[in-house]
Formats: C-alpha cells, sequence, structure tokens
C-alpha cells in the first residue's frame, strides 16, 4: 500500500476518476482528455464526419414554353432583289448565242466517243478554258480529237506536239505538263476515267475547285458545287449578290452557296458567264443595253 501511496498511482487515480466525473456532460473537457491520451489515430479518425457534410442537389430547371410563342428562328442572309436581277438576267440570256454556249466544255467533247473518254475529254477542255477564250480553247480541243483525245494517246504524244496542238491557249506549256501528268495519274490510279468525286479531282495536277465542279456537273452529271471563274467572281461582287466584297472566285463561291438555292448552283455558271462575255465586260460593260440598270436595279458597284 505504502508503495504505491510512494509511487503516486493511488493519487493519479484519483485524480483521473475525479476530473473525469467533472468533465463528463461537457464535449469540451473530452476533447481535452483524447488530447491529454496520447494515442496513434486510425483510418477512422481522420475521415470527416458524414453527418456534417454538405451535399450538393442537383437541381432540373424547366422552362414552360407559352402557348402562341414560337422560337427566335435565325433568318439566313440573301441579297436584296437578287430573284428580280435574275429574271433579268435570264431575259437577256434567252438567246443562248454566248461564245459558252457554243463553245463551252459542254460542247468540247466527242458525243460518239465511249463515256470514260467523253468525261477526259471534259477535264482536258476544261484544264485548257483556263486564262483562255472559249474560242481558242473550242479550237484546241477540236485539233486534240482529231489527233486522239485519249488517255493513251496523250501518253504517248511527246510534250513538242502536244504542244503544238493546244497553242495558243493561255500558259500553254504549263498546261502540256499538266495534261500529261494528269492523264498518267488517270491511267495508274482511275483506270483511265477520271475521278468522281471534287476531292479526287483537285488531286490531279493544274485541276482547280472551279474545274473540279464544272466536271463533276457536266462529266459525271452531279451538281457538287457552283463553278466561279472570273465572269461569275466579277458580277456577283458587281450586283451586290455577297455579304461583303470578295478577293477571288474560291471566296465568291463559298459566299454564294451559303444563300443561293442549290437547284440553282448549276445553272448560275453558264448564265452569268455569257451575261459577263456579252453584256457585263470587265471594261467597259455594255451597261445602256442592260436590263438591270434600265430597271433601276443596279450594281452596288455604281459601274454606269
Amino acid at each position: 500500500m505504502c508503495s504505491y501511496f510512494r509511487s503516486g498511482f493511488f493519487p493519479g487515480l484519483i485524480m483521473y476518476i475525479s476530473f473525469s466525473l467533472l468533465c463528463a456532460p461537457s464535449a469540451g473537457c473530452h476533447e481535452l482528455l483524447q488530447e491529454a491520451s496520447v494515442q496513434p489515430k486510425t483510418e477512422t479518425d481522420t475521415l470527416p464526419l458524414t453527418s456534417h457534410s454538405r451535399r450538393r442537389r442537383q437541381l432540373k430547371v424547366e422552362y414552360d414554353m407559352d402557348e402562341g410563342v414560337s422560337p427566335v428562328k435565325t433568318e439566313r442572309w440573301e441579297p436584296p432583289d437578287w430573284k428580280k436581277q435574275l429574271r433579268f438576267i435570264r431575259e437577256m440570256r434567252s438567246g443562248r448565242d454566248a461564245p459558252v454556249d457554243n463553245m463551252g466544255a459542254e460542247k468540247c467533247y466527242d458525243t460518239d466517243a465511249p463515256e470514260h473518254v467523253r468525261r477526259f475529254q471534259v477535264l482536258v477542255s476544261l484544264m485548257l478554258s483556263s486564262q483562255t477564250k472559249d474560242q481558242v480553247t473550242a479550237a484546241a480541243m477540236q485539233k486534240l480529237r482529231a489527233h486522239g483525245c485519249t488517255v493513251e494517246n496523250i501518253l504517248s504524244t511527246d510534250d513538242e506536239t502536244l504542244g503544238k496542238l493546244i497553242y495558243p491557249v493561255g500558259f500553254w506549256r504549263s498546261k502540256v505538263k499538266y495534261v500529261k501528268l494528269t492523264s498518267a495519274m488517270l491511267q495508274k490510279e482511275f483506270g483511265g476515267d477520271i475521278p468522281d468525286t471534287v476531292e479526287g479531282l483537285v488531286r490531279l495536277p493544274g485541276v482547280g475547285p472551279k474545274m473540279a465542279h464544272l466536271a463533276m456537273d457536266i462529266a459525271w452529271d452531279q451538281v457538287s458545287g457552283i463553278g466561279v471563274d472570273t465572269h461569275v467572281h466579277r458580277i456577283s461582287n458587281r450586283l451586290g449578290w455577297l455579304r461583303k466584297l470578295t478577293k477571288n472566285p474560291e471566296e465568291t463561291r463559298k459566299a454564294l452557296e451559303e444563300w443561293l438555292p442549290r437547284e440553282l448552283w448549276s445553272e448560275i455558271n453558264w448564265l452569268l458567264v455569257g451575261f459577263g462575255q456579252q453584256v457585263c465586260l470587265p471594261v467597259k460593260p455594255l451597261c445602256s443595253v442592260c436590263s438591270l440598270e434600265n430597271s433601276n436595279i443596279y450594281y452596288v458597284l455604281g459601274l454606269s
């Protein structure tokens, strides 16, 4: 007994019991006891109390549409009076007597040739037509057809002879190279025929988007896009048919296709090309004979 008292065991025990009894009702004393007792923390000690955690609730918000109220629609932009302008241009083009009508790519192939040969001749005529008047292109195609305008014949023809056949089309030396390279590619990858997609056509040397879309229309009878040349580019800007002025034919094509109904994509090329050849000339347009001026539906650029 004395040894226990001397060691301080019993006094310490009595103090512990007394302290516990005094602090039992208080949560603060309980926390002090926990801090006083040195014990390692277990996993459960470190977890937050779920009873006090805040849960985020996902609220579903619904709106009731008022009866009779329709959703707002975004109106598609289109130029004012374009339908009237188109009607007048159709009237001025009703004679179909422009160079494109008689000597364009649709008139430059051999109608008696097999289908794949006709398609090849359409493609070649389009390649030669760049920066070249229709009259010159038609004459070159006539000489090529007499020589034999097939993939096999073109590949077996030397560059000098081919150059003489297509001269004087614009950039004829470059076109000799492009026609030969394209013919080799058609023979190797397409069995002598031309590709039936725009993506395949623009892979060919010397073939751009305008030629590709026109080839799809004329050779494959498929409307894939608007064929925009310098005439279509110039007149579309003059008429205000574009939301903003464009810098090149490809920009014009994309801008036109944003609003022009698809059923007009094929017609608009030959319509505006012929109009540009006969009336709406690049320099000194014949405004005095233009129905658009006489009807006060005039160019936004103020040509006079």
